[in-house]
Order: C-alpha cells, then structure tokens, then sequence
C-alpha cells in the first residue's frame, strides 16, 4: 500500500498522475504554490486542532489538489514530498525563483537598511528568499525585506559538516512535528541538518532509516563516527564524537547532547532498542 504521508491521494481525490494506480472519486492535475508565510503548520486534517504532521518554510513550494472553502489546501510539498493540508493563507502564486536561503538559525527581516527598525518578520534556517539587490550590509528581497547579508547563502551553497548544523540547535524546545530552531523533532532536526550539506532527506525518521546511508555491521557499530545516524523506532540520533550524540527528544523536551553510552542505556530501559546505524557515504 503507498505510503499516505507521501502519496496525494483520499477517496475524494487525488493527483493526476495516480490514476488507475489508486481509487478516488476524481483526479485532478494539480496547482503549484509558493509558501509566503515564515512558517506554516502542514497538519493531518484541516484543523487548527489537527495534528502537526511537519513545517513548511518560506518559500517553499506545493502542489495543491483540493481546498476545502474553510481556509484549508491539501496537497504535497515539493521538497520532501510530506503531504496534509496547508492554511490557505500561507500560499500564493510563485512569482520567482529563490536565490538565496537562510543559513542561520533564524533571522530578521527589517522593513529597512537598518537594524533599530522593527523586524517585519523572522525567517528560519532554510527559508527561501529572492534577493533583488544587496544595500551596505543588507540583502533586499522581492518583499522589500531587507535581511542580514551575512545571515544568508546562495541556493547551490552547502556546509561541509551537517553535525555542525545540528549542534547549532542544542537548546532548542523539543516540538513534535517541528523544523525550525523555535520548536524542533528528532527527524526534523536531521532533515534540517542534512539539507544545510546539499544531502536530501525525507521527513520521518522511519523514512530516513529506510532510505540514508548503510547499515552497519554490529563489529563497526562499536566504531561510531561522526555523522552516523543511530534509529529506534519513532527516534533517530546524529553521533558526534566516539563518546556523544546530539538528538531533539522528549526525554529533555529540547535537542540535547547527550553521552552516547549513558542514553543508549536509558533508552534501553524506557523499552527501545535500536534498530539500526546508518553511515552516510
């Protein structure tokens, strides 16, 4: 059976290209739009209520198939293809292409060339934004933002080390569904991570064992590196050093680095055993 958090398909409806794949009371081609908000909720049902299934960012684009006439789109995220229904507010129609993306954890978009004005909005690490001109120390976007050079990379620029990336989230409140440094999960936090280094990465951490790296072999996985990613179910770990790991969990409520060792036990003792080690080529 396909997977409903990445196939655009309901008995209602579904996506063009899934006809005669699956049944649906109508097909539909689609529309693409563009994520305006800083951040918006992609949540399970059309509901403030619903669960908060991930994040979409600034930028961002979906293809949307159906609106309900309440507020609410469904459809699916282009990036990592999650799919759930999206406020309507938050899209709009693609005006260009992103030049530049956010590569802080957060940032301010002042509505001029100074920093004592108040911020018009805040923006999350991999928020997309199309810089029209740069201004002393500031970029200018199509939205007349003007937001900190130095806060911001070109689209085709990665880090070199997403461990790196993660280790910028410690602190961070633990929030389940989360991709932003304002409220964060353990996929979201390698998803976020791992973009930062130009690698894709689905959104679920069931998702990203069946489809990061290799398993190792019990012998090497008593030789841990640096970017290795430890799973149980519903959890993933990203391994620092031979000694710690940095993870966003609800033992701390917070993206914590932790001592290997000593949370490998206690999560052992909550009842989970790991399931895998995956090593990134």
């Amino acid at each position: 059976m396909d997977d409903p958090r990445l196939t655009p398909a309901r008995p209602e409806v579904a996506a063009q290209y899934l006809e005669g794949k699956v049944k649906a009371k109508r097909f539909v081609a689609g529309e693409e739009f563009e994520i305006v908000d800083a951040i918006a909720p992609l949540r399970s049902a059309p509901s403030a209520d619903a669960e908060l299934a991930t994040q979409a960012l600034k930028g961002e684009r979906a293809m949307v198939y159906d609106r309900n006439g309440e507020g609410w789109a469904w459809g699916q995220l282009s990036g990592d293809g999650y799919v759930g229904w999206l406020p309507d507010r938050a899209l709009a129609k693609p005006e260009s292409r992103a030049t530049h993306k956010v590569t802080a954890l957060r940032t301010f978009a002042f509505p001029g060339a100074s920093i004592k004005l108040p911020p018009t909005d805040t923006l999350a690490m991999g928020s997309l934004v199309t810089v029209l001109r740069e201004e002393a120390s500031f970029a200018v976007t199509r939205e007349g933002w003007y937001l900190p050079r130095s806060h911001l990379g070109a689209i085709g620029s990665h880090v070199g080390d997403f461990v790196s990336v993660a280790e910028q989230f410690v602190g961070t409140p633990y929030l389940w569904g989360g991709k932003t440094s304002f409220g964060i999960d353990c996929s979201g936090l390698v998803q976020i991570a791992l973009n930062a280094a130009g690698i894709g990465c689905p959104r679920d951490s069931d998702l990203q064992e069946l489809g990061l790296g290799a398993a190792l072999e019990q012998a090497e996985a008593k030789r841990l590196k640096r970017g290795d990613l430890i799973f149980w179910k519903g959890h993933v770990a990203i391994v620092r050093d031979a000694n710690t790991i940095v993870h966003a969990n609800a033992h701390h409520m917070a993206t914590a680095i932790e001592n290997t060792r000593e949370a490998l036990a206690r999560i052992k003792a909550a009842g989970s055993e790991i399931t895998s080690i995956k090593r990134l080529g």
